[in-house]
């Protein structure tokens, strides 16, 4: 069975793989006579479900996912068959990236979503709706931003924008949702932390502050949901080349006076052990494990994805 299983995932490329082998493994299992359940000890035989494929495709909804880290989550875990709700603050990129996705055969809404703004994070059920998926089965916590300045010219108002947006607006977007999982008896939450979850970074101190919320935060909701199937986890990795680390490379260039290749070389990968940039690739296969029912246990925890930096 189990070799059946790994020729069709040979034969696709990556599309629907996770649903085509639980599929063909339940097909076996139907097959199976009840005189077999009963030797082997099992306690029940499956039932046939006609809506199975459908069952294993999540809604999932990723905010700030018109780019960056966002989009190639979004990506990759609408190309193993699940229905991504694509929300940014910026309207036209949610619209563009869910149309492009819809474009080549997978299933997504995009749609406008301000986490800074109470009034939109209290009315998200509505936004839902729209898309006429049901529920949300996955929360993706990723919208976010930076500003590199010394504490001592750090515009107060940028520095609580930027905890807005990082941590107290995924705190009201979980908030708003967990009713609806709870309802449910399945949730998922993945908040997308950083490397500066858990390390400091100097000019940093809102993101950093932000980002270390995120963990305090996670273990605090892992306890209030653990009476429920519903986990939360938070991503802690260090830098993927996306227009946000591009816009840090140039702010830290400015503040060290050193050119971009070297900022990379002396500031970004240098505490990395293995020297190089998370891929998008990683990010969805750890965001595919912890949706699978083996991390149904893996909850308040971090994932931390940094090539070594904190080993050493």
């Amino acid at each position: 069975m189990r070799c059946l299983s790994l020729g069709v995932c040979l034969a696709l490329d990556g599309v629907g793989r996770n649903m085509a082998v639980v599929l063909i493994e339940w097909l076996f299992l139907l097959s199976l006579p009840e005189s077999w359940f009963e030797l082997s000890g099992l306690w029940y035989r499956p039932e046939f479900k006609p809506d199975l494929l459908d069952s294993l495709s999540m809604n999932i909804l990723i905010t700030g996912a018109g780019s960056g880290i966002g989009e190639g989550i979004a990506r990759g875990l609408a190309a193993e068959g699940h229905r991504v709700m694509v929300t940014d603050y910026d309207a036209k990129t949610a619209d563009q990236l869910a149309k492009s996705l819809n474009e080549e055969g997978y299933t997504a809404f995009g749609a406008a979503l301000d986490v800074a703004d109470q009034q939109t994070i209290d009315s998200v059920s509505d936004l839902v709706a729209q898309t006429g998926w049901g529920g949300v089965d996955v929360l993706i916590n990723n919208a976010g931003l930076q500003h590199v300045s010394p504490l001592e010219d750090f515009p107060m108002d940028k520095w609580a924008y930027l905890v807005q947006v990082m941590l107290t607006g995924v705190a009201g977007l979980t908030r708003a949702l967990l009713p609806q999982m709870r309802e449910q008896n399945f949730g998922r939450v993945i908040n997308i932390g950083s490397i500066h979850s858990l390390v400091g970074s100097p000019y940093k101190s809102a993101y950093v502050a932000a980002k270390h919320g995120l963990i305090g935060f996670s273990k605090v909701i892992a306890l209030e949901t653990a009476k429920s199937d519903i986990t939360i986890n938070t991503i802690c990795p260090t830098y993927v080349r996306t227009p946000l680390v591009d816009q840090q490379i140039d702010a830290q260039a400015k503040v060290h006076g050193l050119s971009h290749e070297e900022v990379i070389e002396q500031i970004m990968l240098k505490p990395m052990p293995k020297g190089v940039f998370i891929s998008f690739e990683e990010l969805t296969g750890i965001c595919s494990f912890l949706l699978s029912p083996s991390a149904r246990n893996i909850t308040g925890q971090s994932i931390v994805v940094d090539g070594g930096w904190t080993v050493t």
